[in-house]
């Protein structure tokens, strides 16, 4: 029997107000180191004036392809606890970015975890999360003179 893995399906946008910053969490499918990479170039071109483009994922069916981000935050405040977000929720190939605009109040090494972290919990809790089954396909030739 083939693996099964969760994943997110379709593309997902949030967005969460905390002490006056905005955290834009996206979220999608990927099934490449590249695929991921991609994402967040765009996300990173989307948002070319934002203070902070943070992100994890897990980019394959069995966990080993992990990458995170603190871009720019405090070392472990913003990538490692996306991650292991991702982790806890049992998602393979998937990408998250969290995109954040400060707004002036210091939120503190706790805090910009609990803002990455809750950021992206929320994001995956709205996002259509699939069970996808890995199958073989096989292809069958047969010579057609019966008739």
């Amino acid at each position: 029997m083939e693996k099964q893995i969760r994943t997110v399906f379709s593309p997902c946008e949030s967005e969460k107000i905390i002490e006056k910053s905005k955290f834009l969490t996206y979220s999608t499918h990927v099934e490449s180191e590249e695929e991921a990479r991609a994402f967040i170039a765009s996300i990173r071109a989307k948002h070319s004036l934002a203070t902070h483009v943070c992100y994890a994922f897990v980019a394959d069916k069995i966990g080993n392809l992990q990458r995170f981000s603190d871009d720019g935050e405090p070392q472990g405040t913003a990538g490692i606890p996306m991650l292991e977000v991702l982790k806890n929720k049992g998602l393979y190939e998937t990408a998250v970015a969290v995109v954040r605009y400060f707004g002036g109040i210091r939120l503190g090494a706790g805090g910009l975890v609990r803002a990455y972290s809750s950021s992206v919990a929320e994001n995956l809790d709205m996002a259509d999360i699939r069970t996808l089954q890995t199958c073989v396909e096989y292809a069958l030739t047969v010579e057609y003179t019966g008739i």
